[in-house]
C-alpha cells in the first residue's frame, strides 16, 4: 500500500507554509495530508495526542511517512502510538537537541505568552523520544534573510562561526541514528521551498537515502 505523506508545520505556522512542498511531492506521485494544529496553545504531549487521533482517523491503517518543519520534527518524535505505521521521516531544520534561542528566552513572559507551552519546551530536549521510524535531517545554513525576521534579531545570539539558518544551529538539528543528513543554502522560515530540499525530500521518501544512484 502506498504511504500517505504527512506534512507537519512548525511553531506559529500553518498548513499553508508546507503547501509548495506538498505540491512538489504530489507532482512526483506522492499523496500528502496536512493539518493546521494549534502549536502555540498546548504542550507537546497534548499536541501529540490530538495529532495521533487525527492520523488514526485519516490513515485508517495505511503506512505513513512524514515531512516536518522545525517544531514539527519534535512533534513527530512524540507520535509513537502503535496504531501509526511510520515508514520514513524527513525533518527540515528541526531543533532536535533543543533550541539555544528558546533556552535564552524561556523566562521571558512575552515569549511564553506568544509561543505557548510547546515553545517553552523547545529549550530542553533531554526527555524527547527518538523518532518512530528511519529519519533524515536537512539543515539550513543561510543565517541572514529578509524573510526570516529572527535572523536579524535573536539569530545574532549564535557565536561567531556557528553555522545556522537564523533560528536553529546546524548542530542543533543533528540526532543520533540519522539515516541521512544534508546542509542546504536556505533560511529557516522557507527551507521547505528550496528546490534542493524538495528533491532531497522526495528522494528519501522513495529510497531511504539522499544518494541518487
Amino acid at each position: 500500500m502506498t504511504p500517505l505523506v504527512v506534512l507537519l508545520h512548525g511553531l506559529a505556522r500553518g498548513r499553508g507554509s508546507m503547501e509548495k512542498l506538498g505540491a512538489y511531492l504530489r507532482e512526483h506521485g506522492l499523496e500528502t495530508w496536512s493539518h493546521t494544529y494549534p502549536s502555540r496553545k498546548h504542550s507537546l504531549a497534548y499536541l501529540a495526542t490530538a495529532m495521533t487521533e487525527l492520523l488514526v482517523e485519516r490513515a485508517a491503517g495505511r503506512p505513513l511517512c512524514a515531512v516536518t518543519h522545525s517544531m514539527g520534527g519534535v512533534l513527530v518524535r512524540h507520535l509513537h502510538d502503535p496504531r501509526l505505521q511510520w515508514q520514513r521521516i524527513v525533518m527540515l531544520a528541526p531543533p532536535n537537541r533543543g533550541s539555544r534561542i528558546a533556552a535564552g528566552l524561556v523566562r521571558n513572559p512575552v515569549f511564553r505568552w506568544f509561543y505557548g507551552p510547546a515553545g517553552a519546551e523547545l529549550a530542553d530536549a533531554s526527555r524527547w523520544p527518538a523518532p518512530p521510524a528511519p529519519f533524515a535531517v536537512i539543515a539550513g545554513t543561510r543565517h541572514l534573510a529578509v524573510s526570516n525576521v529572527a535572523s536579524w534579531t535573536v539569530g545574532r545570539w549564535f557565536p561567531a562561526g556557528t553555522a545556522h539558518d537564523g533560528t536553529v544551529a546546524v548542530e542543533e538539528t543533528k540526532l543520533e541514528g540519522m539515516a541521512a543528513f544534508a546542509e542546504v543554502d536556505a533560511t529557516h522560515t522557507w527551507i521547505m521551498n528550496a528546490p534542493r530540499v524538495q528533491s532531497l525530500v522526495a528522494l528519501f521518501l522513495r529510497t531511504g537515502s539522499f544518494a541518487s544512484g
